[in-house]
């Protein structure tokens, strides 16, 4: 896991109250169903705490949401690119 998939993976773990340790989440692992089991909920909650540290806005209507929140690696690769440094 790259360091900021485990900052990432701390975010997640600490907004959703996750049972979970961070270092635990395989960054290829799907985040939803089968993966960590999140669903549309978690995703708003997720939505807003990248939201926060990050100042990278996800919205719900973007098509391209099933990629991004596709597994950690994914979502850390977004974050990356498009936050404000």
């Amino acid at each position: 896991m790259l360091p900021e998939e485990l900052e990432v993976a701390r975010l997640i773990v600490s907004a959703l109250s996750l049972e979970v340790a961070p270092e635990e989440i395989e960054p290829e692992a799907p985040l939803f169903n089968e993966g960590l089991g999140l669903d549309s909920i978690d995703a708003l909650e997720m939505a807003l705490a990248i939201s926060k540290a990050y100042n990278v806005k996800l919205r719900s209507d973007d098509e391209r949401n099933h990629r991004i929140f596709a597994s950690l690696r994914s979502l850390t690769a977004h974050i990356e690119k498009n936050r404000a440094r």
